[in-house]
């Protein structure tokens, strides 16, 4: 018998979300269609596992042993057990979760978000339909035609949620082609500790992984961290991860700047290689006050305004970065040139030379914004020949346009990864700033400043022009004459 293939796997998933169209708000699906195939898979290698344990042992101890599986699945959350429900199915169903997470401690808080026991949007005849949907695929390892198809798959469902959701599924998800930009750009490696303060849905941490298995190297031996201040985003974090075989994670939930939760045992913030981030825009509400009262010192460049949040993200990473760590963020160009606190924090970063590279990206490519944004690396360890300037390029005219939005395609991200590698001049596309420069533009680091981006117009020669213009008189007054010539044969005087 054929295994599943990504495609049949893909094309089953967001056939769910077909069935639930109408019934509920389509930035609520992914909720429950992450949950119902996070449980399947869970009984499916369950079930898997036992049955082989069983056929070689010639014994069902696996049945009861939890030291056998990566996740110990009781009866009650056996999709077996589901399926042959036809009453009360949604409080079957959180039951079911409930048990997963007594079971299984890694799991604490995971499904308990999600609540299928609410029969007004969710009626018993809705969710046998959903139920006999998932029944119709085999999850095990065995049926899969390739290792990491689920992880693929449940990405694969994020962009489409997120697609659907328009404005909202900017909240939890970052698109692929930025994230595999910024990716290239810091250049994660084995052995790394890797940060996502702002986690989302946990894109960049696999990217990062999938940017280390391209290189050659092993992600097991890879530490991933993360906070995320929605639950039921951080729930799909923790989904999306193991979905993907990353076991090995931390990914804290709670407010960033009010309450970081990624400390050390000393109670400090934990230092990594690598931090990655796409924290919202210029957010308003971001924490001012207990910025203010900040005990871990990440507010030393300033305190940004109560308006707009994206320095203090920015100073988070910086502070969370070792001694040879790099970052990546992704901010609005609002960052580049607003005067007053902003361009305190601005002119801070810079005189400790910490900004490495502004690549400046096309407006219109992410959910909830048109606005163009750019990305700024950090590093606190430049090599010799980047000390004391800044690399800028100006990546807005590369792009494809979408319905929707416009998307970065491989070329637009080799061409930028290439210059950003060469790290040389490039006319009306990159420049190697010098900070003496920056400061005479008293550290306004707007990209326009630095790299001319205007079209030269054609010289026009006047002389030819004019005598385009005679010829043209010359062929008007032929057409005239031929047509007052016709008028007049019939019967029209001029």
């Amino acid at each position: 018998m054929s295994k599943l293939t990504l495609q049949q796997l893909e094309s089953h998933l967001w056939e769910s979300a077909n069935i639930l169209r109408g019934s509920i708000d389509s930035s609520d699906y992914k909720n429950y269609i992450f949950g119902l195939l996070f449980l399947k898979r869970l009984s499916d290698v369950f079930v898997e596992r036992a049955k082989m344990i069983e056929h070689e042992e010639g014994d069902d101890y696996a049945w009861y042993d939890r030291d056998e599986h990566q996740f110990f699945v009781p009866e009650r959350a056996r999709w077996e057990h589901i399926q042959v429900q036809t009453h009360d199915i949604g409080n079957t169903i959180n039951k079911a979760f409930e048990a997963l997470e007594e079971e299984n401690p890694s799991l604490d808080g995971v499904l308990a978000s999600i609540d299928f026991n609410d029969k007004d949007k969710l009626p018993d005849k809705l969710l046998m339909q959903l139920i006999q949907h998932f029944s119709s695929i085999d999850l095990s390892n065995g049926n899969l035609s390739e290792p990491d198809m689920l992880g693929r798959a449940y990405e694969y469902l994020i962009k489409q949620f997120a697609d659907d959701a328009g404005k909202k599924g900017g909240e939890f998800y970052t698109p692929s082609k930025v994230v595999e930009l910024i990716v290239n750009l810091i250049k994660p490696e084995e052995g790394m500790r890797v940060c996502d303060p702002t986690v989302g849905s946990g894109g960049m941490l696999v990217q990062s992984v999938d940017y280390i298995k391209s290189q050659g190297g092993n992600p097991r031996n890879l530490t991933l961290h993360g906070q995320e201040r929605n639950l039921g985003t951080w729930s799909i974090c923790k989904m999306n991860l193991l979905l993907h075989g990353l076991s090995d994670h931390q990914i804290e939930r709670g407010d960033t700047i009010r309450e970081p939760k990624l400390l050390g045992d000393d109670k400090e913030l934990l230092l990594y290689d690598r931090v990655i981030a796409n924290p919202p825009f210029s957010l308003k509400n971001w924490g001012r006050e207990e910025a203010e009262a900040d005990e871990y010192g990440r507010f030393r460049f300033g305190i940004p305004p109560k308006n707009a949040g994206d320095y203090a993200f920015v100073q988070h990473m910086v502070s969370t970065l070792n001694h040879q760590g790099k970052a990546g963020v992704v901010m609005p160009h609002g960052v580049l040139f607003r005067g007053g606190a902003e361009g305190k924090i601005r002119e801070g970063l810079l005189k400790e030379d910490l900004v490495e590279a502004i690549i400046g990206l096309p407006s219109n490519l992410f959910y909830g914004t048109g606005i163009p944004a750019c990305i700024l690396v950090l590093n606190r360890k430049k090599a010799d020949e980047h000390k004391d300037k800044v690399f800028i390029l100006d990546g807005s005219k590369d792009y494809q346009e979408g319905k929707n939005q416009n998307v970065l395609r491989d070329e637009d991200i080799e061409k930028i990864v290439q210059a950003y590698n060469q790290w040389e001049d490039q006319e009306k596309y990159c420049r190697v700033v010098d900070l003496e420069e920056i400061e005479e533009n008293d550290y306004n680091l707007n990209i326009a400043r630095y790299i001319d981006t205007t079209e030269e117009e054609e010289e026009i020669d006047v002389q030819a022009a004019l005598n385009d213009l005679k010829k043209l008189e010359q062929e008007r007054d032929k057409i005239e004459s031929k047509m007052y010539g016709y008028l007049k044969e019939l019967g029209f005087n001029e």
